[in-house]
């Protein structure tokens, strides 16, 4: 089994132009054999406050229309983020498309300080897949920073814990800590997204990276680049690289 983390720089609010991207590393990861690509928060849009709502998506949304062929036709699992607006609520939210053709929604739990003046929190959209018998579970950002959160996934027997965030610079450390702790202490394989570049005005650190269940770092992107970090597990063992887009 082979997953994707990708680490792009998406433009504000131009969600053609970041989705044109989302396509091509889609292909890259399907050139590379995964079964699974992450992209960051709210990697369709931009990570958005102010805009959120004039950007927001629908479930059942037709711009989704293209990743969901790519899905099918690739049995691959794409997960990608944006401000999803489900009946009169916004939220910060990511579509889990799988190659059924089916889209799940994943809404994020606990938001960042000022997200609350735009956004709503709910634990009602949490699903999980499965892919050759690895239950997988998922975070945006802010989760991270609740160890409730990784527990609950433990507590329905999550083997994968994917994180989907925008980190920066004075940031990253943390979620460094935060990830490899819970990587160890809940035996899970943590992988997580991040942008490289700029979103909301502010930098991100890129840095997109992977645990194994022991917690050790088996690989991490750089903070400028563009591209995938794929990880395979053979053997009961993961390796990994990085391919630059």
């Amino acid at each position: 089994m082979i997953l994707a983390a990708a680490q792009t720089k998406p433009l504000r609010g131009d969600i053609d132009s970041n989705l044109l991207e989302h396509y091509r590393l889609v292909e890259l990861a399907v050139q590379n054999g995964a079964k699974l690509i992450a992209f960051p928060e709210m990697s369709i849009t931009g990570y958005e406050r102010e805009y959120a709502q004039k950007l927001a998506f629908q479930k059942d949304d037709s711009r989704l229309d293209r990743l969901r062929k790519l899905a099918v036709e690739n049995n691959i699992v794409i997960i990608a983020g944006a401000p999803i607006q489900i009946e009169t609520k916004l939220f910060i939210g990511e579509f889990i498309i799988a190659p059924d053709n089916s889209v799940s929604i994943y809404t994020k739990q606990f938001l960042h300080e000022g997200e609350d003046d735009f956004f709503q929190s709910s634990f009602d959209y949490n699903p999980m897949i499965e892919i050759e018998n690895q239950k997988i579970s998922f975070a945006i950002c802010a989760d991270i920073d609740h160890p409730q959160h990784p527990q609950n996934a433990c507590k329905r027997e999550a083997n994968i814990y994917i994180a989907s965030i925008f980190f920066s610079p004075n940031g990253i450390p943390n979620a460094y800590r935060h990830l490899q702790s819970y990587a160890e202490k809940h035996q899970l394989n943590v992988l997580m997204s991040n942008f490289s570049g700029e979103s909301w005005g502010s930098p991100s650190a890129g840095q997109s990276a992977f645990w194994n269940n022991k917690g050790e770092l088996i690989e991490q992107m750089n903070d400028t680049d563009t591209g995938l970090l794929l990880v395979e597990y053979q053997n009961e063992n993961w390796t990994s690289k990085v391919v630059k887009n």
